[in-house]
């Protein structure tokens, strides 16, 4: 029985050790303000008019914004968007369909691009999808 000791002993200590280090390696839920983000998003959604092509590229444009802005809350690093969204990988489902629309949002940004309201909505779905995701809305 006394050799026993040290063997038990060692195992109570590996085992407490695997339990402080899944403790520490877990993602962690961030709680967002949903409130919040939710009449925020319900905002940029209310601007899409099918009639307006003013608002199709605003709204691809605040929807990006508002993703980000989620992501920096949740403390993901990178400088800009697209350095987040590289470390974002597990955090989406269709981690493509939101380079997609971030890329779409560029474009308006930086290039001398028209879309149609279509394309204006289906990237303010993907937004809306990947917030779902984080939980901000």
């Amino acid at each position: 029985m006394g050799n026993a000791t040290p063997f038990i002993i060692a195992v109570l200590i590996v085992g407490v050790m695997i339990l402080v280090a899944m403790f520490l390696t877990k993602k962690r839920a961030y709680h967002f303000n949903k409130e919040k983000y939710q009449t925020k998003f319900l905002a940029i959604e209310n601007g899409l008019n099918k009639n307006n092509s003013a608002t199709f590229m605003k709204t691809v444009i605040d929807g990006d914004k508002l993703l980000d802005r989620a992501m920096v809350e949740m403390g993901i690093p990178g400088k800009t968007m697209g350095d987040r969204l590289k470390h974002s990988k597990d955090k989406f489902s269709d981690i493509n369909a939101v380079w997609r629309a971030h890329k779409l949002r560029n474009a308006l940004a930086h290039e001398d691009l028209e879309i149609t309201y279509r394309q204006a909505f289906a990237a303010l779905a993907i937004y809306k999808k990947a917030l779902k995701e984080l939980g901000a809305i």
